[in-house]
């Protein structure tokens, strides 16, 4: 029986990661701290769900993008044997934790997206400093961890989590998913449907999907977009709308939180499209059977990325490249791909690496320090 006393310290609890929050609740002797760092509109998990939480920290601006969590460094003094850290190398305070760790015997683990691929030559001094106080390294994908052990830190200390939504509460959603009518019944033809699923702001590049979208048509490939989401920045894609008189083919959905209605947008799509990063949309709809497009750009793309297989469930693009995105959509439309293979080639990756039970099975044999098969 585990007898380690976790303290978990997190910037923020986004709902997203409520499925392995409450599991690590259950099935780990975890304190929850979580930080009220937000810089975009993140809906929050419901905190009192989770019968470890103790208190929420003040984010404290310092200096250039560096902060302190305070009151995070008081918790070095309560009897906890381990440390779950976000692993942002900007937080100063857990820097300390990391060094005071060291001469107390706790064991730290930093939970982190870890190497880029286009970090500076400072930076990447600074981040190896940073990863080597630790433990342990939790990362969110193998590229990561491959550029890490290439800058020299130990394997050992190094493990792939990789990341997860909802995938209990999805799975029931999607043993029961049919196809049906709503896009039929919205748009009024029978046109292939790309989706996009995520925040609306201009790092995501959904004017690129709007002008690929333009010269599809122009081609006398008709397609319907379907994109789910917020507008947090003011990006013009509206306007882009109207200028190329797409109006009848693209459907603003807006934000939505409904399981049940987002499975049903995605299980009915064609193609996912996500011409910047692409994140957690990736998860999102490989979990419900949909191939998912984005740039082939890796340092500046989300760990997600890895859950797509070229040709196989996804395709990348040249980033930036319209004419490339519009020959990868044309790859998807064209080929005759057997729909069904493709469901389940989506589903495979999402079982086997990007769900919460996979996630809590790591998280107990490195705690309890086990071997991991990396």
């Amino acid at each position: 029986m585990n007898q380690s006393k976790i303290c978990c310290i997190f910037n923020v609890a986004p709902i997203y990661n409520a499925a392995i929050y409450k599991l690590m609740d259950n099935e780990l002797n975890c304190d929850f701290y979580f930080g009220d760092k937000i810089h975009l509109p993140i809906k929050l998990m419901n905190y009192s769900e989770l019968k470890g939480y103790k208190k929420s920290l003040k984010y404290v601006p310092l200096f250039s993008n560096f902060y302190w969590q305070k009151g995070a460094v008081k918790t070095i003094c309560k009897p906890y044997t381990d440390y779950i850290l976000t692993g942002e190398v900007y937080c100063l305070s857990n820097w300390l934790i990391l060094l005071l760790c060291l001469f107390t015997n706790k064991k730290t683990y930093l939970w982190t997206h870890g190497w880029y691929g286009n970090e500076s030559i400072f930076k990447r001094k600074i981040k190896k400093l940073f990863f080597s106080l630790s433990s342990h390294n939790l990362l969110y994908g193998d590229y990561a961890r491959e550029l890490m052990q290439n800058e020299g830190i130990s394997k050992n200390k190094l493990t792939c989590i990789y990341n997860s939504l909802d995938y209990n509460n999805q799975l029931i959603i999607r043993q029961n998913l049919k196809q049906s009518a709503i896009y039929t019944k919205h748009f009024k033809n029978q046109n292939p449907v790309i989706f996009y699923i995520g925040r609306i702001q201009n790092n995501k590049r959904l004017d690129l999907l709007i002008d690929a979208l333009k010269i599809l048509k122009d081609n006398n490939t008709d397609c319907n977009l379907v994109i789910i989401g917020e507008e947090v920045e003011k990006t013009g894609i509206k306007d882009q709308i109207d200028k190329y008189k797409l109006n009848s083919h693209v459907w603003m959905f807006g934000a939505c939180y409904d399981e049940l209605k987002i499975a049903e947008l995605i299980y009915n799509a064609d193609i996912c499209v996500s011409p910047g990063n692409v994140g957690l949309t990736a998860i999102h709809s490989l979990m419900y059977g949909t191939p998912v497009i984005t740039h082939n750009d890796f340092p500046e793309q989300g760990p997600e990325f890895e859950a797509i297989t070229n040709n196989i469930t996804g395709s990348f693009f040249e980033r930036n490249n319209t004419n490339d995105l519009v020959d990868k959509i044309n790859f998807w439309l064209n080929n005759q791909f057997n729909r069904e293979i493709t469901r389940l080639n989506c589903y495979k990756i999402i079982d086997q690496k990007y769900n919460p039970n996979s996630q809590i099975e790591i998280l107990k044999k490195i705690v309890n320090n086990k071997q991991i098969q990396t």
